[in-house]
C-alpha cells in the first residue's frame, strides 16, 4: 500500500498558510478545521515549512503570551520531511517514527499536494491487517472443509 492509497481515502481540502500569517491566525485555522498541524505555503505557493500545535506550545513556553503576534515564519519548521503520494505506508511510518513527527506534507514532482498524520497511518495500517486477517481466515476455512 502507498500513500496515495490514504490520500484516495481523504476528503477534506488542504488547508495551508502564510508564513507572515501571525501565530494567532494559525491557531484558529488549527482549531477551527481540528488539525494538528498546517503545511506554510510562500508567495509563490512553495512548501516553506509546517507549523504545529508542538510548534506553538513551544512558542508559548519560550515567548509567553507574545507569541500570538508572532509570525509563522518565526516558529515554524523550516526543514521540512516530505514523502511522495508513490512512498509505500511503511516508509511513511518509519520516517514519522525517525523524525518524532506527527504529520508528513505529501509533495509530487516538486509541488505539495496534500499531508498526511500518523492518524492517517494507523487508520490504513489498521485496514490492512484486518483485510490480511479476513483473507487468512477465509483460507483456512476453505482449507478445513478439504
Amino acid at each position: 500500500m502507498d500513500v496515495r492509497m490514504i490520500l484516495d481515502q481523504k476528503h477534506k481540502p488542504l488547508t495551508t498558510c502564510r508564513p507572515e500569517d501571525t501565530i494567532e491566525a494559525a491557531a484558529t485555522i488549527l482549531t477551527a478545521n481540528r488539525i494538528g498541524a498546517i503545511p506554510v505555503r510562500d508567495a509563490e505557493g512553495d512548501l516553506a515549512g509546517i507549523i504545529s500545535e508542538r510548534d506553538i506550545v513551544r512558542g508559548f513556553s519560550e515567548h509567553g503570551g507574545k507569541v500570538l503576534s508572532l509570525r509563522v515564519r518565526d516558529l515554524m519548521t523550516r526543514n521540512v520531511a516530505v514523502c511522495a503520494p508513490t512512498d509505500s505506508i511503511k516508509d511513511a511510518m518509519r520516517m514519522m517514527s525517525r523524525r518524532h513527527i506527527r504529520h508528513l506534507p505529501v509533495v509530487e514532482n516538486g509541488v505539495l499536494c496534500d499531508i498526511i498524520s500518523q492518524r492517517d497511518v494507523m487508520e490504513s495500517r489498521l485496514q490492512e491487517t484486518e483485510m490480511e486477517a479476513n483473507v487468512l481466515r477465509d483460507y483456512a476455512i476453505a482449507a478445513s472443509r478439504r
